[in-house]
């Protein structure tokens, strides 16, 4: 089983907290959260100080140096629209950053990719073309060229680019979930020797908050089958990272059997493997979504 990455999602300018912490320069909340995010093992840290207009600059050069001083080891994603921002956090990050992340519109390319070469970072390549979302797994295809594409005029490697075929919620655009799966078939013979990786919380966003998780569980576990790298993820959803590590072979089975068509006896099985086993009918459009999946 290859190593799969995950970028905590959790220091963002919309929580209420950290966005407080950024506006007041208080390097405390902000620290402590990525100390706990170290802890989780998290692979990178996703510093996301939104499109920050103002200060952006003096903002993300701070913030990366606070981060960095209490973990060190650990590189961060830096995510902003803010291209001033971002350079600005490259230029003091220690060791090899990822820039998060860089549509497939020609403008955000090439403001952005000569930053990769600059500052030999790594980049996620995010299908979000002129058009906006795609609609299905051709348009992300062709996006991806694009990328590609314009990427080898600025001389980036395959290897430094993540894609993020952008994850939609289940309970509005479930055929997108489907779509994204079957991109993830095409990837590797499209982009051979690059990475993937994708939000993926957002397959749950407007989700009641506590059935969010098996979602997210599920569907990690049916990209990783057909070769997703990575995430950015809850650092704090300790099964979350049992079921990437490998630890869920039992839970790992019921959905590649549901994903398979094989006969599943969903009420013989212990509750934690029906509710994988129902998510991941709920995925698939085999059942209608409904708040109440679980129970049905």
């Amino acid at each position: 089983m290859s190593k799969f990455y995950r970028i905590g999602e959790n220091l963002n300018v919309v929580t209420k907290k950290y966005g407080q912490a950024m506006k007041d320069r208080d390097p405390k909340p902000l620290q402590e959260l990525a100390l706990q995010e170290a802890e989780k093992g998290v692979d990178f840290i996703d510093v996301n100080i939104g499109p920050a207009r103002k200060g952006g600059e003096e903002l993300m050069e701070w913030i990366v140096k606070i981060i960095q001083e209490v973990v060190p080891d650990i590189p961060l994603a830096l995510d902003t629209s803010n291209i001033a921002a971002m350079e600005a956090g490259l230029r003091v990050h220690k060791g090899r950053a990822l820039i998060n992340s860089i549509m497939a519109r020609p403008e955000r390319m090439d403001a952005m990719m000569p930053l990769v070469k600059k500052y030999d970072a790594d980049m996620i390549g995010l299908l979000w073309g002129p058009e906006g979302m795609p609609r299905d797994e051709h348009e992300r295809g062709m996006l991806t060229a694009e990328i590609l594409a314009k990427a080898a005029e600025y001389d980036i490697e395959n290897e430094r680019i993540w894609f993020d075929p952008i994850i939609a919620p289940l309970n509005i655009q479930q055929p997108q979930l489907i779509s994204v799966l079957e991109y993830m078939k095409m990837l590797p013979d499209m982009a051979p020797g690059a990475k993937s990786t994708c939000g993926l919380s957002n397959s749950s966003n407007g989700v009641p908050e506590h059935l969010r998780p098996i979602i997210n569980r599920t569907y990690v576990i049916m990209l990783q089958r057909y070769g997703m790298v990575s995430a950015i993820v809850d650092a704090f959803d300790d099964e979350l990272r049992d079921v990437v590590d490998g630890k869920k072979p039992e839970a790992v089975k019921v959905v590649y059997d549901i994903m398979d068509g094989k006969p599943v006896d969903i009420p013989s099985l212990p509750k934690d493997l029906q509710n994988y086993a129902k998510t991941a009918r709920v995925i698939l459009g085999h059942v209608l979504f409904s708040d109440s999946w679980l129970e049905i």
